[in-house]
């Protein structure tokens, strides 16, 4: 295990369950990098936030000199690089925050781990590992059949994940070029507490207990594979830790839903939990379909089961109940998150 870990985007929804597990479960000190954009949040550290081994550095990692202050200080064995904006819709509002971040940002911070990595000592050098964490989207869509590999084309088709796509190349290409020790993941959709009430799952919680109509886009159709967010933690530890220098591993739940399964799902747990005078699924409203909205993702996950013996352990109906109640037991949280952004609809701004 590295004894210093470099963590970017670690207020965020993915990173922030990272250090979460990273101080409670390992012994490793994490300097946690994060710009505080409006999706961050320190109180999502929950505890780990006060940790002797948790360092925050409010820092953007498309500011050279700071990524360079950051690692000649801290001297970080692993950098795991999940900083990004990762909000399709507000991609299709206003991309240029997309390009800043996730590709000059993922450059800048190759070009910082590249001059570091090579004035290193032999052994630090030799062990030293750059983990960039991406998503299945690069991929594009998928018909009814088939599953995304790690060798499937790119076929991006939002901003969003164009800019992802950019990052992946500039990673991939800094590995060919450089041999900076570089390894690439793409997970499905993840889910769980914590997460920022613009995505679809704390979206229709919010909606559920204001009382306000469920938006579907389209038919709520579109099928996304659901991975607990947790489940996902564990496989970025293992990629990080044990995977192999310029290989590429696909993280999937096996969890192929549709939006609108999705979302009748939760209004049945809230039911349950939180019941209203009818059923909550009659808030249900299907509006206006995203322009360029991918049919189906699916990830084979088959690669990182066979070479890191990951497989995830929450079912989605396991990991949904969890994530449903963390939202009912964590209203102060879901208030603060809620500061800018009121549940309005994002991303309609189509091709003219």
């Amino acid at each position: 295990m590295f004894k210093v870990f470099l963590v970017t985007g670690g207020a965020g929804f993915i990173g922030s369950a990272l250090v979460r597990h990273l101080i409670a479960d390992t012994d490793v000190t994490v300097v946690n990098v994060d710009k505080l954009t409006y999706a961050a949040n320190l109180t999502s550290l929950a505890d780990a936030g006060d940790s002797e081994r948790h360092i925050f550095c409010h820092a953007d990692v498309a500011d050279r000199q700071k990524m360079r202050d950051i690692f000649a200080q801290y001297r970080p064995e692993a950098v795991l690089h999940l900083a990004a904006e990762s909000h399709v819709d507000r991609s299709i509002d206003g991309p240029r925050d997309f390009i800043d971040t996730n590709i000059v940002g993922t450059y800048t911070l190759l070009e910082v781990a590249r001059e570091y990595w090579n004035r290193l000592d032999a052994e630090t050098h030799n062990r030293f590992r750059f983990h960039h964490v991406s998503t299945d989207e690069v991929y594009g869509s998928l018909g009814q059949t088939g599953f995304f590999t790690e060798t499937t084309p790119y076929s991006p088709n939002s901003p969003y994940s164009a800019s992802k796509a950019a990052s992946d190349h500039l990673v991939r290409a800094w590995r060919e070029t450089y041999g900076l020790p570089t390894v690439i993941s793409n997970c499905s959709n993840n889910y769980g507490p914590y997460q920022h009430p613009e995505k679809l799952i704390p979206l229709v919680i919010h909606k559920v207990l204001e009382g306000e109509p469920i938006p579907v886009y389209g038919k709520g159709d579109n099928v996304r594979d659901w991975l607990y967010v947790e489940d996902h933690v564990q496989a970025l530890l293992m990629i990080a830790t044990r995977g192999k220098p310029g290989e590429v591993y696909n993280v999937g739940g096996e969890n192929e839903k549709q939006n609108i399964e999705v979302v009748r799902a939760i209004c049945s747990i809230l039911d349950e939990l939180k019941p209203g005078k009818g059923s909550h699924a009659d808030l249900i409203t299907f509006v206006e379909d995203r322009p360029g909205h991918d049919r189906r993702y699916a990830i084979d996950a088959s690669k990182i089961s066979a070479e890191l013996g990951w497989q995830p352990a929450e079912s989605f109906a396991s990991g949904l109940r969890k994530t449903v109640s963390w939202y009912l037991d964590n209203q102060d949280w879901c208030r603060t998150a809620m500061k800018n952004y009121q549940g309005q609809r994002l991303g309609l701004k189509a091709a003219p």
